[in-house]
């Protein structure tokens, strides 16, 4: 029924991410169509990871950056690139951007729109079908909103992470041992107010270090990542390995450890994508919303709680109540996550040791 269907998903690295079981649902079900994909740039280089994709095309914030005349130019070219090209959008961000971008795409256009009418009714128009951004919904339960729009009702929503050929070669030239067993911890994340304090990781970082397996730190180029790399303690089970490894050689990496402990990130999807055993630390994240999902049980949580444990995942978050208020640190402008401060670090350790005692 259609041959070329487009989606959007002009947000973040996890949204991008977490649109696989849409992909793959839509190409069991209409395994002749040629499937592409309309991202943000920053988002590109984990868009090219996903399965079944014929052609990525992306839209970049730093246009606004170069003037009136170059955005206009960039847009333009990109709105020729998708005209009228497809059979198909599904859309699901909710910018009015993004639901224009469908809408000139396709005879069929689907998206996520905002609840409130003041804000989505002529989005409601123009769209052939639509569903509601619910903050009580699980972003992989989104994905499952435009197939139920199209009659379409996959039996699983597992989220799935290809590791990337690129990836394997990378971790030959490591100078780490991969064949052992192992476990990742990722300090780091996009926003400073989504990190786990400096003293309170280093406790935690030495309590893990005395149960004898190696623990590999990664981590990007970034500023953030910089930093966090100067602030680690020098202990013989930890690895530095922040800055070394690609996207695609940290799924590569992921794949062959035995658990992933760190901060609600791109990469704790990605171990949860892979079944690894996760620990993950939350602050002001709403958990409803971007909390691991598990495969195997087909969620996340449904609400937020200071420790709580499901299929092959451990959530950690404060117990206050303020928690999780979904903003940007307390003041809502990427200042501190007082939530963060309250997570004690040997409550993280206790779970993390009881695991490896009873998978030894």
């Amino acid at each position: 029924m259609y041959r070329k269907i487009l989606i959007i998903v002009q947000r973040s690295n996890g949204d991008v991410f977490l649109s696989t079981p849409l992909i793959e649902t839509l190409h069991e079900r209409y395994e002749n169509a040629k499937i592409e994909m309309l991202v943000n740039r920053d988002t590109l280089a984990i868009a090219k990871t996903l399965p079944h994709l014929d052609a990525i095309h992306t839209y970049d914030y730093g246009w606004k950056r170069e003037g009136a005349v170059r955005r206009l130019k960039e847009e333009a070219a990109l709105v020729k690139r998708i005209f009228k090209k497809y059979d198909l959008a599904i859309n699901l961000t909710a910018s009015d951007r993004s639901v224009l971008y469908a809408r000139l795409a396709a005879k069929k256009a689907i998206s996520c729109v905002e609840k409130e009418p003041s804000k989505s009714w002529w989005k409601r128009l123009v769209l052939s079908g639509h569903f509601d951004f619910d903050p009580q919904r699980h972003i992989v339960e989104h994905t499952h909103m435009p197939l139920k729009l199209l009659g379409v009702e996959p039996e699983r929503m597992e989220v799935h992470a290809n590791i990337p050929k690129e990836g394997e070669k990378e971790l030959k030239d490591l100078s780490f041992d991969t064949e052992a067993p192992f476990a990742i911890f990722h300090p780091s994340a996009q926003y400073d107010y989504k990190i786990y304090p400096a003293h309170l990781r280093n406790r935690l970082l030495e309590m893990l270090n005395t149960l004898g397996i190696p623990i590999a730190i990664t981590g990007g180029t970034g500023e953030i990542d910089k930093r966090v790399s100067k602030e680690l303690p020098d202990l013989p089970n930890l690895h530095n390995l922040i800055g070394k490894t690609s996207l695609a050689g940290y799924i590569a990496l992921c794949a062959k450890s035995s658990a992933y402990i760190g901060m609600d990130t791109l990469n704790m999807h990605i171990a949860a994508a892979l079944d690894r055993r996760v620990f993950a630390i939350f602050g002001p994240t709403l958990p409803q919303i971007w909390s691991p999902w598990s495969n195997t049980l087909q969620r996340g949580v449904k609400s937020s709680a200071p420790l709580q444990n499901y299929g092959n995942i451990t959530l950690f978050q404060a117990d206050m109540p303020c928690v999780a208020c979904g903003k940007a640190g307390c003041d809502d402008r990427h200042g501190r996550s007082d939530c963060l401060y309250a997570i004690e670090p040997e409550r993280i350790f206790e779970e993390v040791k009881k695991w490896l005692s009873e998978s030894v």
